[in-house]
């Protein structure tokens, strides 16, 4: 296929049109990212969760991401709320302090003024709250079913705090794996809201910023190797992604993972599995063991209940492996699409 010059590397048959609208995560994401963005943007395009940009005498990090979540309101947060915290929490896995932000909004006709200002006053609090500024930003209005209420688009930048890289290539053999907080919570709040279950206990949103912890053990000096926040596909998706790029093996007790009661009671009772469902105030960090426990103390200091949940094996076959509850390790792949789409 010839679109103005650029030949399509792959048919478009590969994508079929229904998987693309249900599937936001899992292979088949990864399988498009690289298949078609970066063949045709190039290899510079950044695959982590932003890219890095010399300005000297300091290095920038630069990140986008689009939100389109249904309901725009949930419990524990907010479409605009969400597009903030989650552009900062980019920015700070990759070791940078997060200063500047631009904001998008495509408006559909007929949104309320009334829940427009309801957003903008959500993302400036919680700009705040992560201290960062909205600098610049665009308004666009679409027809009347054309845009499901309102989506956003945010750009971040920050200062490079971090003195070494931070990235899946930087993990080594040995290292521990830290995790800052139950998962799960985010997607099941969103599903409860969108479809309208009532549970004993409402299950709210762990949306958060991040920044703080993350510029709090690099100040401190704990050796931070990779880190990842826990969105599209969970915990498990994000593990999968880190031990492909860094030609690691990876090994993980599902013991050790924090799952609240709620969510694990209604992710059985929906047959999802919290290991893939999205967080959006949840992270990993990969730090060396002589660093592990001075950097699960920091964490803990900012409000984050973190734990050690495994550690990088000296295996050279790029593979997750869990030992469950019962005993037995089994492997940990990826989906083949996204259990809950519109959820970020």
């Amino acid at each position: 296929m010839n679109v103005d010059g650029l030949v399509c590397p792959i048919p478009i048959t590969k994508y079929p049109q229904v998987q693309l609208a249900h599937g936001g995560g899992g292979r088949l994401m990864r399988s498009l990212i690289h298949d078609m963005f970066v063949t045709a943007f190039g290899e510079e395009v950044a695959q982590h969760d932003g890219a890095l940009l010399s300005f000297e005498p300091s290095m920038l990090a630069f990140t986008t991401d689009s939100y389109v979540v249904q309901p725009l309101f949930f419990p524990g947060g907010d479409i605009g709320q969400m597009a903030i915290f989650g552009t900062v929490n980019d920015l700070a896995m990759c070791g940078a302090r997060p200063l500047y932000l631009s904001v998008g909004m495509i408006l559909e006709e007929g949104l309320s003024m009334e829940t427009l200002w309801q957003v903008v006053q959500s993302m400036q609090r919680a700009a705040t709250r992560a201290g960062v500024r909205i600098v610049t930003g665009d308004t666009k209005v679409v027809d009347k079913g054309k845009g499901d209420g309102l989506f956003i688009n945010t750009a971040g930048i920050g200062r490079l705090e971090s003195p070494t890289p931070i990235g899946p290539e930087q993990i080594r053999s040995g290292d521990v794996i830290i995790l800052s907080g139950d998962v799960g919570r985010h997607g099941m709040a969103i599903m409860a809201a969108r479809e309208g279950l009532d549970f004993e206990s409402t299950v709210e949103s762990d949306l958060a910023p991040l920044a703080e912890p993350v510029l709090k053990m690099l100040a401190e000096g704990v050796e931070i190797h990779c880190m990842r926040d826990l969105t599209r596909g969970g915990l498990a998706s994000a593990l999968v992604e880190i031990a492909d790029g860094s030609r690691q093996s990876i090994h993980i007790r599902e013991r050790d993972i924090p799952v609240r009661e709620e969510v694990r009671g209604a992710c059985e009772l929906l047959g999802l599995d919290p290991m893939y469902v999205a967080n959006e105030g949840r992270f990993v960090a990969f730090v060396p063991v002589q660093d592990a426990e001075y950097a699960l103390s920091i964490i803990r200091s900012c409000g984050h209940d973190a734990v050690l949940i495994g550690e990088v094996q000296a295996k050279q076959n790029a593979m997750v492996t869990m030992t469950s509850l019962i005993g037995i390790d089994r492997i940990v792949d990826l989906l083949s699409g996204e259990q809950l789409p519109r959820i970020c």
